[in-house]
């Protein structure tokens, strides 16, 4: 017979056993005896037990040098905690957290096992993320009383827990390790039962897909990683992450996720199988998608992959002069950035008017430059006076480079690719900005395709490092060659892609903001709780919401549009919700209203 959790509050968890004592398991036992939990550590390794006690002896240790603790603060800490090998140990706890490996059947032995051990008040709590929480409580003798309580790695660092419930399990439950959760310092986030939660369950189908990427050869392993950290201010590329995470458990996850929604951008990579079979888990094999300098080491060291420096180019053409074409913001950003770097730069658009205005706007941030102590007076005039405001492109008969920067429409940039072919003189480089149009299409238009290049920039051009740099299949060495020199020169990071819909960064990066639509839409999540999950979870600098509404819905519904179209998977095509708000005239910021409403300026 189910116990009435009546008498469970917050109060009533004051003691904890935590099963499993690996990174993940040691970490949650610091954070709950540092937050004044009894807490009992139980593995089957009487070697691993003594590791988490020498663990925790060295993070309190460290604590008190940092001024986080006292002598006295660390004793209690490290009195609290006791290590065992024996489940029965677990008898008299409040709260059970298991964190086993990601096996149903170990997990399900050890609950089936707590079941005879425990109290009948007991919680248990699974930290599984991969794994269904609904079918472990089925398992057990009291269903209502299982729930999932997912941590972050390092869990001591990491605000996020989501804590799971599945629909067997009691509200009170759920609202006590809420609130334990909350005792702990930690932000929780409730969710339903699914492979992957709410975090995971956006990051690696990322991570997947990154993977994938990688293993078409569309791009390095380095690039990959450097588009995503800079193009999207991530704290570490995906391939990198994938070895910090382990490339089996990220293949678990995603067999998981495959398992229950049939979408072909969670069927696991093959590179991740090939991987994990050949024993090149990430950091802790010593070699994953890097190599590195030991087994658990984090520093990375040259293998046969590794980019040599200095390899020998096609030398490249002579940039002196530089042509923008366009009147705004990208146009601007772009021009002020050759410009700080030493370059003749011919700001052009469709009217002397449009372009005094774009040479204004660059004034106005020079002058924020100055405000802010990054430029002298002297220097923010030198660079406005390099550029030359024209209402016509004729002006471009000179320029060594010519970048257009106009609509994101592949027409538009057809006619201006094709008038660039007549008024820019021989070997003059011409670079599209585009973020999503072929850039073949645009090198079609002119007697010269060889000399065209994608060179996408990202807003704003002056703050943002990345530059990618795209060739066609008709793209000269020598054209390369220069694009790359130049980003040198103008101090950007270029990172090397084909010429493909989304390139590296919108191929990777919208994919991810279309699923989180989808949970929105699925009523899985709220729109707060999944921007408060990837922040805190995922290390990411805005929620998918956050930036959806920055980047403008009416702009992220037309590259999820060119993806779809491009890859033809059914996985890619744009969530009804991001229709039916653009439709609604609600883009986000720039209408006051997207997924969230703004205050009108």
């Amino acid at each position: 017979m189910a116990t009435p959790l009546s008498h469970t509050s917050p109060s009533s968890l004051r003691t904890v056993a935590v099963v499993g004592l690996g990174t993940m398991g040691t970490g949650i036992t610091e954070v709950l005896t540092r937050g004044g939990h009894e807490v009992v550590g139980i593995d089957i390794s009487e070697a691993t037990a003594a590791k988490a006690v020498t663990a925790l002896e060295t993070s309190t240790a460290r604590a008190v040098v940092r001024g986080r603790l006292t002598e006295q603060e660390r004793a209690d800490v490290l009195a609290r905690f006791s290590v065992s090998t024996d489940l029965r140990d677990a008898a008299d706890v409040d709260l059970v957290i298991e964190v086993a490996p990601e096996s149903y059947e170990i997990k399900h032995q050890i609950f089936r096992a707590l079941d005879e051990i425990v109290r009948p008040e007991t919680i248990l709590a699974t930290g599984t993320n991969a794994l269904s929480v609904t079918r472990l409580a089925a398992d057990s003798a009291r269903p209502e009383r299982v729930l999932g309580l997912h941590f972050f790695n390092p869990a001591p660092a990491m605000k996020l827990v989501e804590v799971v419930s599945s629909v067997l399990t009691a509200p009170q439950a759920v609202a006590a390790v809420t609130d334990l959760a909350v005792g702990l310092g930690k932000e929780p986030v409730a969710v339903g039962d699914r492979p992957g939660f709410v975090a995971d369950g956006l990051l690696f189908g990322y991570l997947n897909q990154a993977a994938a990427m990688y293993e078409a050869k569309y791009a390095s392993r380095e690039d990959i990683d450097a588009a995503m950290r800079l193009g999207c201010g991530l704290p570490m590329g995906p391939l990198a992450l994938l070895d910090l995470i382990g490339i089996d458990t990220a293949r678990t996850v995603l067999e998981a996720m495959y398992a229950e929604s049939n979408d072909r951008l969670h069927a696991p990579a093959p590179v991740l199988k090939q991987l994990s079979e050949a024993g090149l888990t990430g950091r802790k094999s010593g070699r994953g998608f890097y190599s590195y300098e030991a087994p658990g080491s984090a520093t990375v060291v040259a293998d046969a992959l590794t980019p040599l420096a200095g390899a020998a180019e096609t030398p490249g053409r002579a940039v002196r002069s530089v042509g923008v074409a366009g009147s705004g913001t990208m146009a601007s950003g772009i021009a002020e950035v050759f410009a700080k770097a030493g370059y003749e730069v011919v700001l052009a658009a469709r009217s002397e008017e449009k372009a005094q205005v774009a040479k204004a706007r660059i004034g106005k941030s020079l002058a924020r430059s100055v405000d802010k102590g990054r430029l002298t007076a002297e220097a923010a005039a030198q660079t406005l006076d390099r550029i030359t405001a024209a209402g016509s492109y004729d002006a471009f008969a000179d320029v060594d480079l010519a970048v257009e920067a106009v609509a994101e429409d592949l027409e538009i940039k057809q006619q201006l690719f094709a008038t660039l072919d007549k008024v820019c003189k021989p070997g003059a480089v011409l670079a599209t900005t585009t973020s999503s149009l072929p850039v073949v299409a645009c090198a079609r238009a002119t007697s010269r395709p060889e000399d065209v290049i994608g060179m996408h920039f990202f807003n704003p051009a002056p703050a943002m490092k990345l530059v990618e740099v795209v060739r066609t299949v008709l793209t000269a060495d020598d054209v390369h060659s220069t694009v790359r020199e130049v980003c040198v020169r103008i101090k950007k990071h270029a990172v090397d892609c084909g010429d493909r819909a989304g390139f590296i960064v919108n191929a990777l990066l919208f994919p991810y903001l279309n699923n989180a639509i989808k949970m929105v839409q699925e009523h899985y999540a709220s729109l707060d709780d999944i921007d408060a999950a990837m922040k805190l979870g995922g290390g990411y600098p805005m929620g998918p919401f956050e930036l959806l509404d920055v980047v403008g819905l009416d702009v992220s519904l037309a590259i999820e549009q060119v993806l779809h179209r491009e890859f033809r998977d059914p996985g890619l095509a744009p969530a009804p919700l991001l229709e039916h708000l653009v439709a609604a005239g609600c883009l986000g910021r720039k209408t006051g209203r997207g997924f969230r409403e703004y205050a009108r300026r």
